[in-house]
C-alpha cells in the first residue's frame, strides 16, 4: 500500500522525506526480540475471516525503468503506464456501449417506458454488481430483483453478488430500505436524482451523490448508479469527479489514483484526475472502472461489469501516445 508524507506526496517521490527515510532506515532495523507468546502466535494457522463480498487488492509495482510523465507523476514504469492505457481504452469503450447499445439488463433499463421501474433496476444493478462471469453476469441480479411498484425488497438469501457490490450480510437490506424511503420522500426516484431545475449538471451530480450516502452504499456504488443513470437516459448529469474524498481506506480506485497522481491531498487529487482524463481525452467517469482493473494483478482477468465492449486498438494507441509511450 503506498505511503504518503506530510507534504501529500508519495514518500519515495518527496525530495525531503525520501532523504529522511534513507537516513533513518538503519535505526528502524533494530527491533525487539519477540516474546514467546508472540513467537507461538506467529506459527498458528491464520484465522478465517467472514467475507462481506468485498475484495481488497494491493496495487502492484512494475520495475522502475525511468518512465516519467506529467499526467501521471507517481508512475516510474512504462509497463504500468501501458496497462493504464489498456484499461482507460476499455472503460471508455464500455461507456460508449452503455449510451449506444447497452447489453443485458442495461439494455432493459434503457428500453423501459416506466422511468421509476428503470431507475429501480439501475439501483439494483449498482447495489448487487454484475457477476465476474462472461456467461451470465446478470444471474444474481435477475434472481433477486423485484419491481418498484410492488414495494417488495429483493430476496437476499443466498444472493449472488459481483466484486463491486454494496451488499453486506451484516447490514442486510438497510441500503435498500433507506433508498426507497429517500425516493418516496422526494416524490420518486427520477425527481430525487434530478433535483431542482435551476441546478447545473455538475451540481445535480454532486447533490445526488451526497444524498445517496445510504448505509453501506459507498463511493463506488453511488458513482456507478449515477453514471448508469446518466448513460442510460434516466437523468442528465455531469460526472465531473470521482469523489475520492468519500472513499474508504481500502478502496482500490482511491489507492490507485493516489499512486498514479502522486498526491494524497483531496483538492489536488481531484484536479489531477480531471487533468489526466482531459489529457488522454476520455470521460472522467471512465477512470473509475479503469483504475479498479488497473489495481488488480497483471495476470488477473479484466472485470467487465456486464459490458460486452472490446478494446479499440486505435484508441488505446492514442491514449498511450498521450501518456508518452
Amino acid at each position: 500500500m503506498p505511503s504518503f508524507c506530510r507534504h501529500n506526496r508519495l514518500v519515495e517521490n518527496c525530495p525531503i522525506c525520501s532523504k529522511k527515510e534513507q537516513v533513518s532506515s538503519p535505526t528502524r532495523s533494530v527491533a525487539r526480540r519477540p516474546s514467546r507468546t508472540a513467537e507461538a502466535s506467529a506459527v498458528r494457522a491464520p484465522r478465517k475471516s467472514v467475507s462481506s463480498g468485498m475484495t481488497v487488492r494491493r496495487v502492484q509495482r512494475a520495475p522502475d525503468d525511468g518512465y516519467e510523465h506529467d499526467l501521471v507523476p507517481g508512475l516510474r514504469s512504462s509497463i504500468d503506464a501501458g496497462r493504464l492505457a489498456d484499461e482507460l481504452a476499455f472503460s471508455a469503450a464500455r461507456l460508449r456501449e452503455l449510451s449506444d447499445a447497452p447489453p443485458g439488463l442495461y439494455g432493459e433499463v434503457a428500453g423501459m417506458e416506466d422511468r421509476e421501474e428503470a431507475a429501480w433496476l439501475t439501483f439494483l444493478i449498482a447495489f448487487f454488481s454484475p457477476l465476474d462471469s462472461a456467461d451470465d453476469p446478470w444471474a444474481g441480479i435477475s434472481a433477486a430483483r423485484t419491481t418498484w411498484a410492488s414495494g417488495a425488497l429483493p430476496d437476499l438469501e443466498g444472493v449472488q453478488v459481483g466484486p463491486r457490490t454494496a451488499f453486506d450480510p451484516k447490514r442486510g437490506a438497510a441500503a435498500l430500505v433507506a433508498y426507497r424511503a429517500w425516493a418516496e420522500r422526494l416524490g420518486g426516484q427520477v425527481p430525487a436524482l434530478a433535483g431542482e431545475e435551476s441546478w447545473t449538471l455538475q451540481h445535480r451530480y454532486d447533490r445526488a451523490f451526497e444524498r445517496l450516502g445510504l448505509p453501506g452504499f459507498g463511493r463506488p456504488q453511488r458513482m456507478e448508479f449515477l453514471v448508469l443513470g446518466h448513460r442510460l437516459g434516466l437523468v442528465d448529469l455531469d460526472p465531473w469527479t470521482m469523489h475520492l474524498s468519500a472513499s474508504t481506506p481500502t478502496d482500490p480506485v482511491s489507492l490507485s489514483a493516489k499512486r498514479l497522481l502522486g498526491i494524497g491531498d483531496p483538492v489536488l487529487l481531484q484536479r489531477r484526475q480531471r487533468e489526466l482524463a482531459h489529457g488522454v481525452d476520455v470521460p472522467v467517469e471512465s477512470l473509475d472502472l479503469a483504475l479498479y482493473n488497473w489495481s488488480a494483478p497483471a495476470e488477473a482477468e479484466r472485470y467487465a461489469a456486464g459490458s460486452t465492449a472490446t478494446l479499440d486498438g486505435a484508441e488505446r494507441d492514442r491514449i498511450a501516445r498521450a501518456l508518452g509511450l
